[in-house]
């Protein structure tokens, strides 16, 4: 007699049995309900012997009914999605049962992790265990306090520490969607974004972000899950780039719906491939498929893997496609004026109010990046809705899904005006300089640490505008046969040098041997962060370089 059958995620039966001992005994659903009709059968013939109960209550008293031994009735769980579950006996005859996991937890899937995960674990991080005297040095964390050079701002440690010593220490629940003090400072400096980026020729331009419009969350990573979750269905497609952050296909992909991934073009500065954006917009719209939406498209500047940063040119070449097919943009803009040198950041919103509120666009954005206290989890979201009001069934939504979490830390959420809306000038002051300093910092680390890359043989910096992160092409015609694309370099440059980076597989490069030339699909390339102090930077650049020279191919 064949096992119970289990329903698969996309909806499909497998007929194979699990892995249950061969000696367990199985029901077919048929068996099921023949058993359970007998069952019922016996419970109504008893029924019509009870006398009926003498209480205020109109339910009959019933003796308890027990079903025959070999029948399992199924829990909730057991149908839970839809999905049976196969029971087996125990030597005590009794029947066991397995909770299934859900759909949404089964499609929850991180490619970082797939890749990383099997390689590092059988890593050595001591370099007198591996016997080598080379202690690991990571290069692949985006945590900018990893290794203790880069400290918060002092601004936001001041604001904790006056909260812990005050009589309510910040210990109450606050509103889902964030402490009122939070959310108007978060109103106010993203309105301020918008008015100081705008030039003479734009005055009669109005900006101003209400605290109604922002949700306080937990982290942008948190913000970017609740926004995706009240924009995202099963029908629904959503852009992101690729390269790009790995999180919104997660998030996207956990939800049911589609991700389409539109290139960036690592020739040009790592632009958006424009062309390509739109190819997708249009096949999705004339497919076959009329159920299939674009709900968004992700536009992540300053850049995660990238470290590029965008013109105002461009991003207006952006909100025009958007504009032209009706698109909300999701601006992930958590590194903000993170950038190098001439580059400059411009918030999506402030280019989408110079074009006329065509497009609405939801801002991710946080103090972990910019402030140093990832670990903190402050993020947030912030609304700013087209002319003709698209999204407020969005932000609606968005609201009711921030009461599932009550929102972040009440105390955490006191660093918020601190940074964002300082009490006086001095604070404004001392917070200003120490972000200069800081942001200086990391662009001479940035610096030193993609000159020497560029210099190894084989290897290829596209230097960074901003952020953290910096991309390096891998030229694998001139390197050996162990080379071959960048998971054997980032596997054999661990297993040897003890240096860990993460390739571009892990960002959604998969190169192609037809693609363009020029493309991110033609390109071998793996990611560096470059927060370690100089003299980790330096050790781990000459590793690699020896790594290099190692490996070069000599025909």
């Amino acid at each position: 007699m064949p096992l119970l059958s289990t329903t698969s995620m996309n909806g499909n039966m497998d007929n194979t049995t699990n892995n249950a001992d061969a000696s367990s005994i199985g029901i077919t659903r048929v068996d099921f309900i023949e058993d359970l009709d007998k069952v019922m059968k016996q419970q109504h013939q008893e029924e019509s012997n009870v006398t009926p109960a003498t209480s205020a209550s109109s339910s009959p008293s019933l003796p308890p009914t027990n079903p025959p031994p070999h029948v399992h009735v199924p829990s909730c769980f057991e149908q839970l999605n839809g999905t049976t579950i196969t029971t087996t006996a125990c030597e005590e005859g009794e029947r066991s049962w397995v909770a299934p996991a859900s759909r949404k937890s089964l499609r929850t899937h991180n490619p970082i992790r797939a890749i990383v995960d099997p390689i590092m674990a059988t890593s050595i991080k001591s370099g007198e265990e591996r016997g080598d005297g080379k202690d690991q040095i990571s290069l692949a964390l985006g945590d900018p306090t990893a290794y203790g050079n880069l400290p918060p701002c002092p601004a936001i440690i001041s604001a904790i520490t006056n909260a812990i010593q005050s009589p309510s220490i910040a210990a109450g629940y606050v509103n889902a969607c964030g402490t009122p003090e939070a959310r108007e400072a978060i109103a106010k400096h993203h309105s301020n974004l918008v008015m100081k980026d705008l030039s003479e020729e734009d005055d009669g331009i109005v900006s101003s972000v209400r605290p109604d419009d922002v949700i306080v969350a937990n982290g942008s990573s948190g913000a970017l899950e609740l926004a995706l979750t009240a924009l995202l269905d099963e029908s629904s497609v959503l852009l992101v780039p690729r390269p790009g952050f790995p999180l919104y296909q997660v998030i996207a992909e956990s939800h049911g719906a589609a991700v389409a991934h539109y290139d960036l073009l690592p020739n040009n500065c790592w632009e958006c491939d424009l062309d390509h954006m739109e190819s997708i917009i249009f096949g999705t719209i004339a497919s076959s498929d009329d159920k299939k939406v674009v709900r968004g498209i992700i536009v992540n500047n300053p850049s995660n893997p990238t470290g590029a940063v965008y013109s105002e040119e461009h991003l207006m070449q952006i909100v025009k496609l958007a504009e032209k097919y009706q698109v909300p943009i999701i601006a992930d803009e958590i590194y903000g004026d993170m950038t190098f040198g001439c580059n400059v950041f411009h918030p999506m919103a402030n280019v989408v109010a110079k074009m006329g509120y065509a497009v609405p666009v939801i801002t991710a954005s946080g103090l972990g990046k910019q402030y140093l206290v990832p670990g903190w989890r402050l993020g947030w979201i912030v609304f700013q809705d087209s002319h003709n009001g698209a999204i407020q069934e969005v932000k609606n939504g968005a609201q009711r899904l921030a009461q599932v979490v009550l929102g972040s830390s009440h105390l955490a959420q006191v660093a918020i005006p601190a940074v964002l809306n300082p009490s006086n000038e001095s604070d404004v002051v001392s917070t200003a300089l120490w972000k200069s300093a800081i942001y200086s910092t990391i662009e001479e680390q940035a610096n030193l640490l993609c000159g020497l890359l560029n210099e190894c043989h084989g290897l290829g910096v596209i230097f960074p505008e901003g952020a953290m992160y910096a991309m390096v092409r891998i030229e694998v015609d001139k390197f050996d046969d162990l080379i071959i694309d960048d998971v054997s370099f980032m596997k054999l440059l661990l297993e040897e040098e003890n240096i860990v980076v993460l390739p571009g597989c892990a960002f959604g490069l998969v190169c192609e041997s037809d693609a363009n030339e020029g493309t991110a699909a033609s390109t071998y390339v793996f990611r560096v962060v470059f927060c370690a102090p100089k003299r980790v930077l330096r050790t781990a650049s000459e590793r690699i370089s020896s790594f290099c020279l190692r490996h070069k191919r000599l025909d």
